[in-house]
Parts: C-alpha cells; structure tokens; sequence
C-alpha cells in the first residue's frame, strides 16, 4: 500500500498498549454527531516528544474545540509537556490512524467535518515522528491522503505546522477540503526550541488569531502577516505559509464558523518570539 509511512523503524516501542487504551477510551466518549448540524470533529497530534510540541497541542486542542463548537468531539494526542503529568494517549504513526478511524465512523462525513492539526519536526520529505529525540518514522503525504481518504473524511480543515509543511497542499488540497501549512515546500518554519510554548504558526495562527470571531480565511492572513513581521524582526528566511481553500470547503465550514463564540480568547503561554527578542537584546 503506497500510502504507507517511509523508513519506519520496525519494533519501535514508543505505542504502547497504555496509549492504544487511553485512546480508545477517549474515542468511545466522543459525543455523537447531530442530523441536521453540521458538527465538527478535532483530532490535534503532537509528533514528537520535545515538549514543545505537547504544549502546543494541548492549547491548540482547547482553542479549537472552543471555536468549532466541538467540545466533547475532540481528541488529543500529546507526550509529556515538561509541567503536567495527565492521561493522554502519546501521538504517533499509529494513534493518529486510529483516532482518524475511530472521527470517520462517529460522525457523519457526507455532513460533519474533521478539523485536524499536527505539529511536529518537519522533513523535505514528510513530518517527522520522533520520541527521546529519536527517528521513527517519515509521515509523507501520500500517507495521510490514504488515510483521510479510506475514512471519507472529505469535508477537513488541515493545518500542519513543520517545517517544509507546504509539500502537503497538492496532495490534500480538494474541492471540499481547506489545507494550511506553516511553511512552503521548500521553507523552514520556526519556533520549535524545547523550551517554547509555541512554534511561530501555533502562536501566530491558534493562540492570537483562530480566537477571534472571524472568518478562517482572515484569521490566515493575520497569523500570516504576524509570523512575517517576527521574522523580519529576527532576520529570518520568510517561511511563507501557505493556504488552498477548497471551492466547496464553505458549504461546511459557514455553518460551523455562524457558531464560533462572539467574545474572543485571550492569548496564553510564552510567545514564541522570546528567543528573537533575548537574542537581540544580548548582542546589544
């Protein structure tokens, strides 16, 4: 099956049976779809043990339950955030599969919409899935085109966060689908030190702009011009983010954004360009 990940490491311990019952205990709690309502589904993965990451994924996990009405119709797959000890089935190859699996037989795909966001490294060839600092495997796009496609999970909103990210956009890009990446295909993203609670997309796109009522379009363009205004300020190669909006993606996405909470979030957590201030202020 060509949809299957590259250079997976055969053995690997970093599943283990814990994180396979977590899952599904958490997958079994997802509340119902409603006939009628357009409901969305949040899966949220973090693809590497650097804490980062998990701290990302957590908040992200809230802000977009909170904006697309899907409390109780999320899951979350997350390591140890360096703070907080909670029973969290860990992100991998294997628990996002199942947790796209288990989205795609609760709801109802010809209605209902998956929105799914996964942050880890990235590679010119794909995501990295790493544990301990470790390569397990390459997630490339032929991968999670499969996946998305075996479960009909056609009506998405996609964000991926990594480093070269944009390499996914021609494979999961869709008439019905919204796909937003970090970077371009060519391009590093940044942000992604251990001791962070953001990479500069998570902070530019989840923690300021996805917590305001506005459309999801916007809200790219203001975490767009955000993460280009900190990279000019730390002399950075631009990331060039990047975003294909579906012809169709409106159909389900207007009458869950009709939905979104009136009064806005309020960012959290240290901002991820800290390290470009601490860097400026010491070599002056």
């Amino acid at each position: 099956m060509s949809g299957r990940p590259a250079m997976q490491r055969p053995g690997s311990a970093a599943v283990t049976d814990l994180d396979r019952r977590r899952l599904a205990d958490a997958a079994d709690a997802l509340a119902p779809q409603r006939p009628g309502t357009v409901d969305a589904y949040v899966v949220v993965a973090a693809l590497d043990s650097d804490p980062v990451f998990a701290r990302e994924a957590r908040e992200a996990a809230r802000v977009l339950a909170r904006r697309y009405d899907a409390v109780g119709r999320t899951l979350l797959l997350a390591g140890f955030d360096g703070r907080n000890i909670d029973p969290l089935p860990r992100g991998s190859l294997e628990t996002l599969e199942t947790a796209l699996n288990r989205v795609a037989k609760t709801m109802d795909p010809a209605e209902d919409a998956l929105i799914l966001y996964i942050t880890a490294h990235g590679t010119p060839a794909g995501l990295a899935w790493r544990d301990q600092g470790d390569f397990l495997a390459t997630l490339p796009p032929t991968w999670l085109d499969y996946v998305l496609k075996h479960g009909g999970l056609r009506n998405r909103l996609v964000m991926i966060s990594p480093c070269f990210s944009g390499l996914f956009v021609p494979a999961l890009a869709t008439a019905e689908a919204v796909v937003i990446t970090a970077a371009a295909a060519d391009r590093t993203s940044f942000g992604c030190a251990a001791e962070n609670d953001w990479t500069f997309f998570g902070d530019a796109l989840v923690n300021h702009a996805l917590r305001k009522n506005q459309p999801l379009a916007t809200a790219f363009g203001e975490a767009r011009t955000l993460i280009g205004n900190w990279e000019t300020r730390g002399k950075l190669i631009p990331s060039d983010p990047q975003i294909a909006f579906g012809a169709r993606a409106a159909l389900w996405l207007h009458p869950i954004e009709m939905r979104m909470p009136r009064a806005p979030g309020l960012p959290v957590g240290r901002p991820a360009t800290d390290a470009i201030d601490e860097a400026i202020a010491a070599n002056h």
